[in-house]
């Protein structure tokens, strides 16, 4: 399995086994922080209606961190507020991302 969770590979429904066509809120928050930007509660409620940005970090975290290729990191904004964002923690050069659909291309 590629250790790089993007759309095709999150939207596998693990108890049925079935894909899904559609792109879940935890989705769109995890390729937003892939593409190396950050997000605050606020910004991911407007943006994508997450109303506990917390519990839904937990869970990208879970998934993220568990291949040892990226880290969440939280940092506070100057407002106060919680930041979120995802940096890759790979050793190497990489020689291929992933566009916003989850699609392999070379770099």
């Amino acid at each position: 399995m590629c250790p790089y969770l993007k759309f095709k590979v999150m939207t596998a429904n693990l108890e049925n086994a079935t894909m899904s066509a559609t792109i879940t809120k935890k989705q769109r928050v995890l390729n937003y922080l892939s593409s190396g930007k950050s997000l605050t509660a606020n910004q991911a409620k407007t943006r994508y209606g997450v109303g506990n940005l917390r519990a839904t970090m937990s869970d990208i975290r879970g998934l993220v961190e568990g291949f040892g290729n990226w880290k969440i990191v939280t940092d506070k904004s100057r407002s106060g507020m919680t930041r979120y964002s995802m940096v890759d923690s790979h050793p190497g050069k990489r020689t291929y991302g992933f566009d916003k659909f989850g699609n392999r291309y070379s770099l």
